[in-house]
Order: structure tokens, then sequence, then C-alpha cells
């Protein structure tokens, strides 16, 4: 089984957490040039305001009528991700990052664990220790856990948990979906798909297997799979590459050495970098979380995270590891052992439309740091991956040489 955490209109209730006056009133975010609306919470959505609608349309379509204006403040929306994520990294066996506002967890192993009460528990202590409202949904397969979590945000009943545990369940719950609304179903999908009369995640589920795979190809006849409850999405495709991009890993051994987890989080960081340079894109927010051994209770045990926001997105491998590493100087405690860390970037823009920061922008430097990064790409393209690494992931390959358990 797997469960979907979803926070609900996420940047409007990191607004809401620090000016409790906002709550029941229409709010939306803005871009960071305050251009147009990028966050909206349900009133603002009941009232007509639309996703992406420009600031200047928006007061003269609504003019007067309360709409509570915030601009993005995302060093603020990252670090209250970081808070929840902790908060259900303590309470889950398993977390995948998904984005910077959700999160899927493995119930691997807990099949006689009472999930739906779980999930009402999780779902009072988020709000209660973080202050966002979040939504649960729980499911066979990672797609229906989406629907899942889609119902326990528009019904009240299932006090923001809902779990789909049975066919007739599943079958239900297709019925009521529409096409547009299935993960992995963009626009032009969706219009194509109603276009050939399937308007409806059962209409999608109900056509034969080998007309999807033929017409839609791989993706298609995942989706048709997880539908039909069978899991065919792999756990490294909920990083959601073009929302975040997470390397993490269980280490191998239990490390208490600052340094050579440090090595761990570097190289981590700057597998990163060559991602997001793949899809040519740059971060505004890297965020860095380390956890213990969670099933040795007789050890200490600690669970942390801790993000910084580049001032000018970047994809530069150097400084995404010098920011990494930077982090985990702060997370870093004696006496832990550790056996997880990641990094995650997020906040992804074009490479080529970055915005540079008008006070702290070196067009030399970033050009070298730029030109140093696609030479590590090419050299480790020409000679295999770790040819040519930063000092500061030295000792990850070291230990691949001595016969280590790590493989990079």
């Amino acid at each position: 089984m797997w469960g979907l955490v979803d926070c609900d209109n996420f940047f409007c209730s990191c607004e809401r957490v620090f000016r409790p006056g906002l709550a029941g009133r229409p709010v939306v975010v803005l871009s960071n040039n305050d251009g147009c609306v990028i966050a909206r919470s349900s009133e603002a959505k009941a009232m007509g305001v639309k996703m992406g609608m420009p600031y200047y349309q928006m007061r003269q379509q609504f003019g007067e009528e309360g709409i509570e204006v915030c601009s993005g403040n995302h060093a603020l929306y990252g670090d209250m991700s970081a808070r929840v994520m902790s908060v259900l990294r303590s309470e889950a066996p398993i977390l995948y990052q998904y984005s910077v506002d959700e999160a899927f967890v493995d119930f691997e192993g807990m099949d006689m664990f009472n999930l739906k009460e779980w999930g009402e528990r999780v779902v009072k202590k988020v709000a209660q220790w973080t202050g966002i409202p979040v939504s649960i949904g729980i499911a066979p397969t990672k797609t229906l856990a989406k629907l899942a979590a889609n119902f326990a945000k528009k019904y009240a009943g299932y006090n923001k948990c809902c779990m789909i545990s049975s066919d007739s369940q599943r079958q239900e719950a297709l019925r009521l979906t529409e096409i547009r609304d299935v993960w992995g179903i963009g626009r032009r999908l969706a219009k194509s798909l109603m276009d050939s009369g399937v308007s409806t995640a059962m209409d999608f589920a109900s056509c034969p297997r080998g007309l999807v795979a033929g017409r839609y190809h791989l993706p298609g006849e995942r989706m048709w799979l997880e539908l039909h409850g069978i899991e065919a999405v792999p756990t490294e495709h909920t990083g959601a590459p073009r929302k975040s991009i997470m390397v993490s890993r269980t280490l191998h051994d239990m490390v208490a050495d600052f340094t050579e987890l440090s090595a761990y989080v570097a190289d981590f960081a700057a597998a990163c970098a060559v991602k997001l340079r793949r899809q040519g894109s740059a971060c505004g927010l890297l965020t860095v979380f380390v956890d213990s051994n969670r099933f040795r209770t007789d050890l200490p045990q600690y669970h942390n995270s801790a993000n910084t926001a580049f001032a000018t997105p970047t994809s530069a491998t150097t400084d995404i590891v010098s920011a990494a590493t930077g982090l985990l100087a702060e997370l870093f405690r004696e006496g832990v052992l550790f056996k997880r860390a990641g990094v995650m970037v997020s906040y992804l823009c074009d490479d080529e439309a970055r915005q540079p920061d008008l006070f702290d922008f070196n067009p030399e430097l970033d050009c070298k740091r730029r030109n140093v990064s696609d030479a590590i790409d090419r050299l480790n393209c020409a000679y295999g991956r770790g040819s040519v690494v930063l000092a500061s992931q030295e000792r990850c390959y070291v230990a691949v040489r001595d016969g280590g358990g790590y493989v990079p």
C-alpha cells in the first residue's frame, strides 16, 4: 500500500501560519516579481481566480473584493516544507518526498496496520506541530493514492484521509474522477483523450491494455496498470523531475564521522546538479535532510532537515555542493549514527530564463562556474561517471576502490 500526503494550498497555508487573521479569507500568492498568481486558497478558487492569472488582470476583474495578496516568500515555504517532512519522517516507515508540498509513504510490511487510523492521526499531528493542513490518500498504487488524496481534500466526511482498499472502492473512485485529474495526464493529453470519448478515469481503465500501450506507449500503459491496482510506476519516478529533483540513499553502514557523511552529501548534491543540467533547469531552493537508524531504538534518534534559497537560480555543481555541505554542518550532531541522507533541489526554472539577482550576481564568475560544470560533464561522459569529481566527494570513491559498500 502507498500513501500520498499533500499539503492543502501550501503557499497560502504557510502565509496563514504567520498571519492567523487570514483564516477563512480569500488569499493569493504572487510570483517573485508580483507578476501573476502562483497559489490560491480555496476561497480564492471559489471566487474564480485562475492559476497564472496576471495580477493586474485579477485587480481589474475582482477589484476590492477582499482578496488578500501576498508576495511569494520561497525561503519561508522551503522552511515550512522541511518542518512538515520532518514530522512525516517521524511517523512514516519509508518516505519519498515528491515535491515541496507532497510526499509518498511506502507501507510495505505493514499490511496489518490500521492505515486509516494512522492517516487521521498524522493529519492532526502535522496541523498541530506545523500549522499546515494536509490531506492523505492511501491505496495500492501511487496513482490511486493521488486520486484518494483528492477525495480527502474535497469531502469532509473522510476526515482528511481517504483510503481505497477494495476493488469496489477503486471502481467508484475511477468513475468519479475526470481524466484530466489523473496523475500524469497533461492538458494536451487530456484534450486528446476527451476528444476520443475518454472523459473519466474509468473510461481510460476500460480501454484494452494493448490499445493503450500502442497509442500512449509505456507511460500510458503504466498509468493503465496503476488504475487497475497494479503497481507500475518505479519509485525513482516519484521524484517529479520537472517539479523537484531528489537524490537520497540509505547508507551501507551507520556513519558518525562528519567528513565521511559530508562526502556522501556532496556526491548526492553533485548528482542533483547533473540531473538539473540534463533537463536544462536551474534550482532556486536546496534542501538537505539526515536520519538516524529508526530501527535501532537503542541508539540516539535524530531526524532533521535544512534548506537555503539561491539569490540567482543555479545548476552549477560547485554552487550546489557548497550549499549542501554548508547545510550539513548545521544539521550534524556529534554522537549520532546516521543511516540515511539526501539532497533535494526545487523551485526549478528554465536555465536559459534565469532571473539574476540585481545586487548579487557576477556574470564573469557565473560563466566560469558553468564552464567548470560543463567540463566535468564532458569528461565523465567520455571516461565514465566519477572520473572527475570535486575534492569533497573523494571519500565516496575511495570507499568503492577499497571495497566499501557505497556505489555512487
